[in-house]
């Protein structure tokens, strides 16, 4: 895939809804369901955290039953090889804890969108440097809505900043008026053993209350 077309789904997703979903411990057994839940309610980002089980096989899973306009990947990226296992099965983004420059240009260098975390002025610049798409702002709890702007006075125009750690559809309002671009959705979204039903039900308040915080 083309860096201009993936550039372009990226942008879309954004544009439909910035909330990534975050799998943690998501088993393949169950990885269909959930992303079936997610997608219908207008998730386009989805994320299987690298530490869950068998994480390649559900990533694999849900990226082939989804339309192309879904971003599919993971999360916890520590290392160059997970990138090209990553790129092998199809996947479309790579999501980190931490801002490591080498993991961010093999992602790039595959044809993925990366988003790195950070927590600084000087890791967000770096990652930017290395080709980030987006930076993760994590831990969000560390990370108040008064760094959040400071931070982003400094970053380039149109920098997506996206706050992971501890968000909640009542916790979104203060970030938001901060500047960021959407938010990376937690154990507030899913939590291992979760019945599809029960995905749904949080997936809509999260909907609900971004679309309330964003009238269009």
């Amino acid at each position: 895939m083309s860096e201009e077309s993936l550039k372009a789904r990226l942008d879309a997703a954004f544009a439909a809804l910035p909330l990534v979903a975050i799998l943690r411990g998501l088993k393949p057994v169950e990885c269909e369901d959930a992303a079936r839940a997610l997608y219908e309610r207008g998730f386009r980002l989805i994320e299987v955290p690298l530490n869950s089980p068998e994480p390649f096989d559900s990533i694999a899973a849900i990226r082939r039953i989804l339309p192309q306009d879904a971003l599919v990947g993971a999360g916890t990226v520590l290392e160059v090889a997970q990138v090209a296992r990553l790129k092998e099965i199809g996947a479309d983004l790579v999501v980190m804890p931490h801002a490591d420059t080498a993991v961010i240009r093999a992602a790039k260098a595959a044809g993925l969108a990366c988003v790195p975390g950070v927590a600084t002025a000087t890791e967000a610049f770096a990652a930017l440097a290395a080709g980030a798409d987006a930076l993760k702002l994590f831990p969000a709890e560390q990370i108040n809505p008064t760094i959040v702007k400071a931070i982003r006075t400094v970053l380039p125009a149109g920098t997506r900043l996206l706050p992971v750690g501890g968000i909640a559809p009542d916790t979104m309002k203060p970030f938001l008026e901060a500047g960021v671009a959407g938010f990376g959705l937690g154990s507030a979204l899913y939590k291992p053993g979760m019945t599809a039903a029960e995905i749904a039900g949080r997936a809509e308040a999260f909907v609900a209350s971004w679309t309330a915080l964003n009238p269009r």
